[in-house]
């Protein structure tokens, strides 16, 4: 149950991750092991509920900490060890008192939980969580240049409206999970030169409104699951000769007799296909992950709309009725239909019943955490709600006295305190 995994090894409900080993968990990570619950985090071990967090060791509940080791529920801090609640304890101390916030008792982590919550509320946020950029606006940007209203991007310059960008993307726009490429429109995970209106093509050149071509294809338009084929339209080889004749004229006749859909909205050359041509319901889709709509909104707007699946299983336990501790978890809670907590009532597209699975206890018991009481798509959404939107807003500094005026993705009616890169390298690094 793991989506956009990269050089992964024993890895579970996991999204958006790289070279993660170990671990259970996890959103939109990098060289991960032995790791639980972490966002936003990179090049750390042996540790559980980590945001934005990077190369900690045995660590839990840090928020924008950096070089931490045997640190609980701190927030900010760099090159720690022995740290709890943002105070230094020696290490005998600090073995002392470390069980009343962690360790295998569900009633101590929720208890911890709720401590976080409020610790990374009373923290300080900076504009954005980008580094070692030049002239860029948007949020978890890596070594990039030039990169306006982008997310979550690596190693790129001269883009816009790009997320999810691996590495080494150029001049180009309007894409999804793109990488090492140039001159791309309109795409969603491709790579190559010059690629316009395409999903699912890798190294090519040349291709125009193609789907799952994904290797090394040249001069094509409108092909679906080509390989090493060049001059291609509707997957019929032509020559050299014909293809450049003909496809003039298919643009020239998209512009004139256009797709027209049923809301009435005009698709000539230039616009990415149709939504309403998707196999896929608006609410399958991570859109709804990060532009939620109601189903009336989602309908009026053209889109398809899944209906929850009528399912026929009993549970057999209740989260409320799980041992608190998982040193009382048996191994015949295997294959148990447990209830989640959040019952269908939230808007996480909860599966209200879920199993473990052996790695999955294995893992448990190993990290020494309690079970989850919530299924495998609730504990997801609750990831994703501490990661900021895919839009900015333009905020002052929140520093007395600072007049700095930047673009970020906290949002300016959210209660966090937020300063601008300078204020905030004042105070924490």
């Amino acid at each position: 149950m793991c989506f956009d995994l990269g050089y992964g090894e024993n890895v579970l409900y996991s999204n958006a991750c790289h070279f993660i080993k170990d671990s259970q968990d996890n959103s939109y990570s990098k060289k991960l092991d032995l790791c639980y619950q972490c966002v936003d985090s990179q090049e750390s071990s042996m540790s559980d509920n980590l945001l934005r967090c990077k190369n900690c060791l045995d660590s839990h509940f840090l928020f924008s900490c950096s070089g931490c080791s045997f640190c609980i529920l701190c927030s900010n801090l760099r090159n720690k060890k022995y740290f709890i609640l943002n105070k230094q304890y020696t290490k005998e101390e600090y073995e002392k008192i470390k069980d009343e916030y962690i360790g295998g008792s569900f009633s101590k982590i929720n208890n911890s939980s709720k401590l976080f919550k409020e610790l990374r509320l009373n923290s300080l946020n900076k504009e954005n969580s980008n580094i070692h950029v030049n002239n860029c606006t948007g949020n978890n940007i890596w070594n990039c240049d030039n990169c306006k209203n982008s997310f979550n991007i690596f190693k790129s310059q001269n883009c816009k409206f790009v997320n999810d960008i691996d590495s080494d993307l150029r001049d180009s726009m309007d894409l999804s999970c793109a990488a090492e490429g140039e001159l791309m429109y309109e795409g969603s995970s491709v790579s190559g030169h010059n690629l316009f209106f395409d999903i699912l093509v890798g190294s090519s050149l040349n291709v125009l409104y193609s789907i799952y071509c994904l290797q090394n294809n040249k001069n094509i338009l409108g092909c679906i699951s080509l390989r090493n084929k060049s001059y291609c339209i509707l997957n019929k080889q032509y020559t050299k000769e014909e293809y450049e004749e003909l496809v003039p004229k298919i643009i020239k006749h998209m512009n004139e007799m256009p797709f027209v859909d049923s809301k009435e909205r005009v698709y000539k050359y230039g616009e990415f296909f149709p939504s309403e041509l998707s196999p896929f319901s608006y609410n399958e889709t991570i859109a709804q992950e990060y532009f939620p709509l109601t189903k009336e909104r989602a309908l009026q707007q053209g889109y398809k709309w899944k209906e929850k699946e009528e399912r026929n299983y009993s549970i057999d336990i209740l989260s409320k009725d799980l041992p608190d501790d998982i040193k009382d978890i048996d191994d015949d809670i295997i294959g148990k239909v447990i209830g989640c907590e959040h019952h269908g009532e939230c808007n996480h597209k909860c599966s209200e019943a879920f199993k473990l699975i052996p790695e999955e206890l294995l893992f448990y018991k190993r990290m020494n955490l309690p079970l989850p009481r919530l299924c495998p798509n609730c504990r997801h959404y609750e990831r994703l709600s501490q990661r900021n939107p895919m839009k900015l807003w333009h905020r002052k500094c929140m520093n007395e006295g600072c007049k700095n005026e930047f673009e970020t993705s906290y949002a300016p009616d959210r209660p966090e305190i937020v300063y601008c890169e300078s204020c905030y390298q004042k105070e924490v690094i």
